[in-house]
């Protein structure tokens, strides 16, 4: 009996043993016709296999691509596409630089304190009124979800004028939406949270 573990590891083991035995049967045949009809049919063999690859941008050169990496770019044929190079594919990304800024309040995030650091660009004073409100009611909302107890509007206003460099200044505080209001808003999406994972959860068990 033959194992899997005494067999040649597999390329690509999406695709399966089946198809690399055929990759490596295309690249044994001697006349080019004939060899790429079978890598068209390999082709196929592929693209069924692996269904989802369909609803990408790139399906069919994919497809080709993945033919020449399982064959280890040995197999002789024509490609509709251009083939790719194996240095190239096999070259590591280069490493993402991890973000080292520093964020004052991490409650608002760091995108809300690099919007109202902008502030000064906005010339239009009705823009800049409308920008203020909704981002002193977002910072509400986003101080309420992460401490759950209630904020003085003081305060509210106290951080965006910090935050924006005194750009926005809020002249009535108490204008900004009503705690308790925010306060249902934010339960009542944690709820549907809860009710939708219970119901995912469930379901897991019923079909088990």
């Amino acid at each position: 009996m033959e194992y899997n573990t005494t067999r040649e590891k597999l390329i690509l083991p999406e695709y399966g043993r089946n198809v690399q035995n055929m990759i490596s049967h295309a690249m044994e045949i001697k006349d080019r016709a004939e060899r790429n009809s079978a890598a068209q049919a390999i082709i196929e063999v592929m693209g069924q296999l692996n269904p989802h690859l369909r609803d990408v941008d790139d399906y069919r050169p994919k497809l080709w691509t993945h033919l020449f990496v399982m064959s280890d770019f040995q197999l002789d044929v024509d490609s509709p596409y251009e083939i790719p190079n194996k240095e190239v594919l096999s070259e590591k990304p280069d490493l993402m630089i991890y973000p080292k800024g520093k964020i004052k309040y991490g409650h608002y995030g760091k995108y809300t304190e690099k919007i109202l650091s902008e502030a000064n660009e906005v010339d239009d004073l009705e823009a800049k009124e409308a920008l203020k409100m909704s981002m002193a009611n977002f910072m509400k909302m986003q101080y309420l979800t992460h401490n759950n107890n209630a904020v003085e509007n003081n305060v509210i206003a106290e951080n965006i004028k910090e935050l924006s460099n005194n750009e926005l200044v809020l002249e009535n505080p108490d204008e900004l939406t009503n705690t308790n209001q925010i306060l249902r808003t934010i339960g009542h999406n944690k709820k549907n949270t809860r009710t939708n994972n219970n119901y995912k959860s469930k379901k897991k068990r019923y079909k088990r």
